[in-house]
Parts: structure tokens; C-alpha cells; sequence
């Protein structure tokens, strides 16, 4: 072998050297590839919803705060707080023993003035009579007409006694009526059936009305809790897509993983400003099956989402896989690497987005956005959900 030919052989095992030392240290250094979760685009339903921009609240269909009318003792307290009651029934009452001394002097007026009409209208009757027989005897020329004419003027005397009389009947009635009307402001009366949820003042404790302008407890909360349904605040800008008779689905906080059914049964014409907070309008959801509404408390926390629009069986993709611009990263099998691809989105809430165009059935994409070096062209190895979710 000429010494050339043994120099040539030699720099290429030193260039084999190398390059395998160099392939090795690659190797050994190389990034590794970056675990991801990924998704495989589907069919399915997709519906374009709206959600409240505040907690909503359950309502009861009636509800009334009840307060008496006049201050007073409170005398009488029929009911205590969680009770069952029916409509008529009393719930409170003040003292007014006042009243009641007042009302039966007003009954026993009234019966005297009730024994003054019988005695003064048979005293009438017997006038009436009386001239009638004068009047007989004046035509038969038996007695003078003053003396008949004096009968009669008796009789019309008579008979106005009696009127006045009967008018002192129907003043004392009214006199009745009045005290009974003082006396009904003393009393509190259920207005319709239901339960009583707050109670404020004790036996023997002065209640007090609000007087105009400043708000107090009431004495009793009276709620119908037979009838319920939610009020859920929306923000302003969503208010002309809501209309009454669109569905919903209502979520309680007190009850996570249910979803009730609801439609809409009101949409207020007014928009509620609160400082500091966002501009709303109130909207009333009736639930769809009453009954599983049943034993609900009024004034649990409430979430939801008015349906605008629903598909059917098209082509989707969890909302979360979206990036900004309207992209997702497609997983490329063949490389393991990611590639950034553009999507026409149609109709979407916050689960689930239609894909109108750029993504087919069975591909997979990246929903592990958030993790670091998670981007195009990157190196990644497909993490199973349940494994990555633990």
C-alpha cells in the first residue's frame, strides 16, 4: 500500500471517527419531544349559546314581604318561620283592643237605631192610616179640612222620622264598616298559600311599617315555592339576540353535574346599570319540567346558557383546541411533529366549535395548548388524556 493511499485511509476513519462521535453526542443531547394531549375531530351537535354575566338566582313565581300597616304590639303570632300556610290564613296580629271596644259601641248603635226605625215607622204607618180615615171623613163633609189637613201633615212627619231613622241605621252599619277596616290594618293575612321563610319580630315586641323611602325588614317573608323559575342577569349587547320561548339549560352550584331544562318566559324592557359592573338585562327561564324543579330553595345560585342556534351531526372541535387567528395544531404522525393549520369556524359555545372548513373527521389535534414549546414544528409525543388529566 503507497503511503497516499494509507493517508487517504486514514482521514476517513478519523471522518467516520468523528462523525459517529458527533451523531452520538446528538443523540444523547437532542431535544425530547414534548408531550401533548390530543383530540381527534368528530361529529357531533353543536349549540350557539349565551351565558349571564353575573349569577343568576332561583325565584319563587310569588313572593311577598309582608308588613302591617300601622305600628303596634304584637299580640298575636300564629305562625313561626318554615310553616306551611294557606291562603286566608292569619299570619300576625297587633294589638287592638282599641278597636274592638270601638266596634262594639258601633253594635250597639246600631241596634238602637234598628229599634228606633221599627218604632218609628209603625208610628208612620199608623199616621198614614190615620189621615187616610181624616181624608174619608173630610170628603163626607164630617170634619173641617185643617183637621184633615192637619192628618196628613202628621203623617208626612211621621214617615220623615222613620227615613231618618233608617239613615241612622245605615250611618252606624257604616260606622261598622269603618272600625272593621281599622281593625283589618292590625292584621296580617297570608295572601295566597305557601311558606313562611323569615320572620321578623317577636310576641310582645313593637312592629314598625317602613315609612316611605326607607327600606326595613318586613314582619313576615311569605314565599310560593310551588312555582319556580330562574332570573339570570345578560349583558346588554346580547339582549336583542334573546327572545321569550327560546330554550335553555340552567346549572345550579348546589347541584353540579345537573342540567335542567328551561325556556324563556320573560325578557325585561329595561337595562340594569350597577356601578362598577356591566350594563344587564334581567331574563325569567321557566323550567320546562316543573317538577324537577321540586324542592329547590329560592335564592340558590343559577348559570345559563340561552340556546341561539343548534347543528346537528357536523364536523366539531373542542372550543379549547382554538387558537388565536382561528388555528389549531394538526398532529403529523408520520414526523411527530406539529403542523399550524387554519379553520373556518361556524357556530360555537364553550365546549364545542363547528368546523366549517380546514379539518377532516379522524385528525387529530393538539388541546394542550398551554404547555410550554407546544407550537409549530415541534417535536411531540401523543399523551393519553386520562394519564395527562391525573
Amino acid at each position: 500500500m503507497t503511503p497516499f493511499l494509507r493517508r487517504s485511509r486514514a482521514i476517513l476513519v478519523t471522518v467516520l471517527v468523528v462523525a459517529l462521535l458527533a451523531a452520538a453526542v446528538w443523540w444523547l443531547t437532542r431535544p425530547k419531544p414534548i408531550p401533548v394531549v390530543l383530540v381527534e375531530v368528530g361529529r357531533g351537535t353543536v349549540e350557539a349559546t349565551l351565558s349571564n354575566t353575573r349569577a343568576g338566582e332561583v325565584e319563587a313565581c310569588q313572593r311577598t314581604k309582608l308588613s302591617p300597616i300601622i305600628g303596634g304590639r304584637i299580640d298575636y303570632l300564629g305562625v313561626e318561620e318554615g310553616d306551611r300556610v294557606e291562603k286566608g290564613q292569619v299570619l300576625m296580629r297587633l294589638w287592638n283592643a282599641d278597636q274592638d271596644a270601638r266596634l262594639a259601641v258601633n253594635r250597639a248603635q246600631l241596634a238602637t237605631a234598628t229599634k228606633r226605625v221599627r218604632e218609628a215607622c209603625t208610628q208612620a204607618d199608623n199616621a198614614e192610616r190615620e189621615a187616610a180615615r181624616q181624608t174619608e171623613l173630610f170628603l163626607q163633609k164630617f170634619i173641617s179640612a185643617s183637621r184633615e189637613e192637619q192628618a196628613r201633615t202628621e203623617a208626612l212627619a211621621r214617615r220623615a222620622v222613620c227615613e231618618t231613622a233608617r239613615a241612622d241605621v245605615r250611618t252606624a252599619e257604616a260606622q261598622i264598616d269603618a272600625t272593621a277596616v281599622d281593625r283589618q290594618r292590625t292584621v296580617l293575612v297570608a295572601p295566597f298559600a305557601g311558606t313562611v321563610a323569615k320572620i321578623t319580630g317577636e310576641l310582645g315586641e313593637y312592629s314598625t311599617p317602613s315609612p316611605p323611602g326607607v327600606p326595613t325588614p318586613p314582619a313576615i317573608d311569605l314565599i310560593d315555592d310551588s312555582c319556580l323559575y330562574v332570573k339570570a342577569p345578560m349583558d346588554e349587547i346580547d339582549a336583542p339576540k334573546i327572545r321569550p320561548g327560546q330554550a335553555a339549560h340552567v346549572t345550579l352550584d348546589a347541584l353540579p353535574g345537573k342540567v335542567f331544562e328551561g325556556r324563556v318566559k320573560r325578557v325585561a324592557p329595561y337595562i340594569i346599570a350597577i356601578e362598577k359592573q356591566a350594563r344587564t338585562v334581567d331574563v325569567e327561564i321557566d323550567f320546562v319540567q316543573p317538577d324537577e324543579a321540586h324542592g329547590l330553595l329560592v335564592g340558590y345560585s343559577a348559570d345559563a346558557e340561552i340556546i341561539l342556534d343548534v347543528r346537528q351531526d357536523t364536523l366539531r372541535i373542542p372550543t379549547a383546541t382554538l387558537r388565536e387567528g382561528n388555528t389549531v395544531l394538526v398532529y403529523d404522525a408520520a414526523s411527530g411533529t406539529l403542523a399550524e393549520r387554519a379553520v373556518k369556524p361556524g357556530i360555537a359555545n364553550w365546549d364545542y366549535t363547528e368546523v366549517l372548513d380546514g379539518l377532516a373527521a379522524g385528525e387529530r389535534i393538539v388541546s394542550s395548548l398551554e404547555r410550554a414549546g407546544v407550537a409549530p414544528g415541534a417535536r411531540v409525543a401523543p399523551e393519553d388524556a386520562a394519564s395527562a388529566a391525573q
